[in-house]
């Protein structure tokens, strides 16, 4: 059931009955859909063991794989981060002064007995300060409850599909992923309509927890743009090789198994010349006019290049050159060619650049 997240078309002003309702649902031990900038989540409350199992079930996600955690803007998100982190070294505080609210969530070593379901029973806590307004109105009503109404510190929100799967960036998709789902009494589950992600793609993933800044999961936010904020060199593989022999493991964390973000099509990563060949070997025969409104393309080409041969029985996407326009498009390009029934997914390698490490990373684990 998607609500209306804006009373007006052009989003001037935010409907607080929508609002209302959502948060009444996770004051109650129900799940929603919430829209952010990066992507849309599944929401429950973060200290009800109940509720986050409900997410986990929705999912098919394993109870230990954790879930980060959504907190409130105001005060910086520093009481949310109090109340689930035992402690916040000076350049996780910086990197908070610096991107919350942004697409950066901080692995930071959590308070015991807090969040235990949502962290997934491990020691370290995903937290992260969503930079989109009705994510924030969400927040900001349950942190600030009328009288007699619970307040709740923050919402786990995984993203807002099955396990393993393409990520949503619109509600529709959501409502695609859950359409059997019922939250309670029969209802269907309630989706924040914010709009289309502004990112994306998921959150920049940096671990506090060892007493260095290290990058699990690259997002939206650089790495170069995270150690310029807290003057600290995010940590190489070498040097993270050195902490693991020490004993000091990486900590679980979302969206960073090898197999990930994936569509029901095969996604292959191929340069230009490897998709030129590709392309060649297919042919360029084109469909005759009485078979084409039938038979459906079973390939679907999304590149940046130029190709002799042009594709004629091939589902083709323009990939732009630029990295930021690619994250915001990708999830959503993924999820059509799905929509299209193709079974295989030809996609160019992105650069080998650092702006492009967001993009290369799903691509990769979508391909995994």
């Amino acid at each position: 059931m998607i609500l209306s997240a804006y009373q007006f078309v052009d989003g001037v002003e935010i409907a607080p009955d929508s609002i209302a309702a959502c948060a009444d649902a996770i004051r109650a031990g129900g799940l929603m859909g919430l829209p952010t900038e990066t992507v849309y989540g599944l929401g429950a409350n973060a200290d009800s063991a109940d509720a986050v199992a409900k997410v986990f079930a929705a999912k098919g996600r394993p109870a230990d794989h954790p879930l980060i955690v959504h907190l409130a803007a105001f005060d910086g998100g520093m009481s949310g981060v109090s109340h689930y982190a035992q402690q916040v070294p000076a350049f996780a505080q910086q990197l908070m002064s610096a991107f919350w609210p942004g697409p950066l969530t901080l692995i930071l070593k959590r308070r015991e007995g807090v969040g235990d379901a949502a962290a997934g029973g491990h020691a370290t806590i995903g937290l992260r300060c969503p930079d989109h307004p009705v994510a924030q109105a969400v927040l900001s009503a349950l942190r600030k409850p009328e009288a007699g109404q619970a307040e709740v510190w923050g919402i786990a929100a995984p993203s807002a599909n099955r396990f393993g799967r393409v990520s949503p960036t619109t509600a529709a998709h959501v409502q695609t992923e859950f359409a059997e789902l019922e939250v309670a009494n029969g209802a269907p589950l309630p989706i924040l309509d914010g709009g289309p992600c502004a990112v994306g793609i998921e959150s920049t993933i940096i671990d506090c927890s060892r007493g260095v800044p290290v990058l699990l999961r690259p997002g939206g936010i650089s790495a170069a743009q995270v150690e310029a904020a807290c003057g600290r060199k995010l940590l190489s593989k070498e040097e993270l090789l050195v902490l693991e022999q020490q004993g000091l493991e990486a900590p679980k964390a979302s969206g960073t198994l090898e197999s990930h973000y994936a569509p029901n099509a095969q996604v292959r990563l191929m340069d230009a010349a490897a998709l030129q060949v590709a392309l060649e070997v297919m042919g360029s025969t084109p469909l005759a006019a009485a078979s084409a409104a039938v038979v459906r393309p079973m390939v679907a080409l999304y590149c940046r290049s130029p190709f002799k041969t042009e594709p004629t029985r091939i589902l083709q996407r323009r990939m732009t050159s630029d990295a930021a326009v690619t994250a915001h498009e990708l999830f959503s390009v993924l999820r059509e060619f799905d929509d299209a029934g193709v079974k295989l997914i030809w996609v160019e390698t992105p650069p080998n650049a650092p702006d492009w490490d967001g993009v290369r990373d799903r691509l990769q684990r979508a391909a995994a």
